[in-house]
C-alpha cells in the first residue's frame, strides 16, 4: 500500500498529514528517506522522528466512560492520565477518537484503527455526538433577569455562533429543562460547547457526552470499560465509509 496509507492506518496521523511529513522528509523506509511513490507492506521498516511505526493485525475498539478529572493522554508519568485508568488488559496501543476535557465525562471511543479514528473525527464524515448539558446562569445574563434556558438559546445555537473568529456548524439542540439542554453536533472544535453556551449567557457547569456515531454510553459504570459487539463496529465501518479488511 501506499506510504501515506499505512501511517494513517497505524494512527500516527491522518493520511493528509503523513503526506506532509514524506514531502519533509522526516519518513524513513528501510534506512532511506522516503517520497510519495514509496509502496510498503509488513516487511518494511518504517521510522518516523526514530520510532518504528507498525499496524496492529487485531483491530480493537473500546467504549469507555471517561470521570471527570481523567487527562485524556497517554503519559504513564501522569497519575490523571487516561492510560493509568483503563482497567481491561489491553495488548495492543490505543489512542481515543477525539477528546473530553479533563472536566467533561461521558463516552469516549478507543481504537487502534487509524483509518477509522481519522474518519470519525473527519468533517468530511459528520458523525454525530450527543451531550447532556447542566449550565447556570453568568452575572451578566442574571441580572438581566434572564436565568433559564429557552427556545432562543436554542435558536441561537442551533443557526450557528461565533467562537474563536469562526461560526459554529448547524446542530440539534433541546431544553431539557431551566438549567440542562441536549446538544447534537458533528463538529469538533476546542471546547466548542463551552463556548457557545457562554456566547449566551451561561457557564456550563456538567458536561456529559452520551453518545458518538452509533455506539451510546446507555448503562456503562463510570470509570468502566467494553469491547464494541460485532454489529456495533460492522456499523461503525460502514458510517466511515470503510470495508472491515481494513
Amino acid at each position: 500500500m501506499r506510504l501515506a496509507k499505512f501511517i494513517g492506518l497505524a494512527g500516527v496521523c491522518s493520511r493528509r498529514a503523513a503526506s506532509r511529513l514524506i514531502e519533509a522528509g522526516e519518513v524513513l523506509v528501510n534506512d532511506k528517506v522516503a517520497d510519495h511513490l514509496t509502496f510498503v507492506d509488513d516487511s518494511d521498516v518504517v521510522v518516523i522522528a526514530k520510532q518504528r511505526v507498525t499496524i496492529d493485525s487485531d483491530r480493537v475498539y473500546v467504549a469507555y466512560h471517561k470521570p471527570v478529572g481523567i487527562d485524556c493522554n497517554f503519559d504513564s508519568n501522569d497519575p490523571a492520565s487516561l492510560l493509568n485508568h483503563l482497567s481491561m488488559p489491553l495488548k495492543q496501543r490505543l489512542f481515543p477518537v477525539g477528546r473530553l476535557d479533563k472536566d467533561s465525562h461521558g463516552l469516549l471511543l478507543l481504537t487502534n484503527d487509524g483509518e477509522c479514528c481519522h474518519r470519525l473525527l473527519s468533517p468530511t464524515y459528520k458523525q454525530r455526538k450527543t451531550y447532556i448539558v447542566h449550565v447556570s446562569p453568568s452575572y451578566t445574563r442574571t441580572q438581566a433577569g434572564k436565568r433559564t434556558l429557552d427556545q432562543h438559546f436554542a435558536n441561537a445555537l442551533e443557526k450557528g455562533v461565533m467562537i474563536d473568529a469562526q461560526r459554529t456548524l448547524p446542530c440539534l439542540v433541546t431544553i431539557l429543562s431551566d438549567s440542562c439542554f441536549e446538544i447534537v453536533l458533528s463538529q469538533g472544535l476546542n471546547r466548542q460547547i463551552r463556548k457557545m453556551a457562554k456566547t449566551q449567557g451561561f457557564v456550563v457547569t456538567d458536561l456529559q457526552r452520551v453518545a458518538f456515531a452509533n455506539i451510546t454510553l446507555g448503562d456503562l459504570g463510570v470509570g468502566a470499560q467494553r469491547s464494541l459487539s460485532a454489529s456495533e463496529i460492522d456499523t461503525i465501518l460502514c458510517l466511515c465509509g470503510l470495508a472491515k479488511s481494513l
